[in-house]
């Protein structure tokens, strides 16, 4: 009996974490997250741009929000809208007009694609990490 019930409160357990997980994702780029256009243009892995005139360093955000909408893929493009927007954002306080080399990560799992990024998604939010160079381009 005390075997029974043992094994049924593990179970019950189970049960009710195997709904809280997170789910780790690579998505494709949508026009509301990831680009390259903009008065500070966002680079994602080896996409072409002009030649780098000044490197004025790194910058890295962790993004994570409320999961507001029901579709996992949606809140991962949220994410990672806000997540370019923060890049945008240190890119112009450091006077950079660019940022390349921009790798996207949910905990160890990165990548440095240019077609792709890397979220994690729960029943309860989306988050991400961001990482890339701010740069002054050439204008040519």
């Amino acid at each position: 009996m005390k075997r029974f019930c043992g094994v049924g409160a593990m179970l019950v357990v189970a049960l009710t974490q195997a709904g809280c997980a997170t789910q780790v994702m690579s998505l494709p780029f949508a026009a509301a997250g990831g680009e390259s256009r903009g008065e500070v243009p966002v680079y994602f892995g080896d996409q072409d741009h002009r030649p780098v005139k000044t490197h004025l360093g790194d910058v890295s955000y962790s993004v994570r929000i409320a999961r507001k909408v029901a579709d996992p893929n949606e809140a991962c493009h949220l994410a990672l809208a806000e997540a370019v927007g923060k890049l945008r954002a240190a890119a112009r306080e450091r006077h950079a007009n660019a940022v390349i080399d921009v790798s996207t990560r949910f905990h160890s799992t990165e990548t440095s694609s240019s077609s792709s990024f890397m979220c994690g998604v729960s029943p309860s939010a989306a988050a991400l990490a961001v990482r890339g160079q701010l740069v002054v381009l050439d204008a040519g």
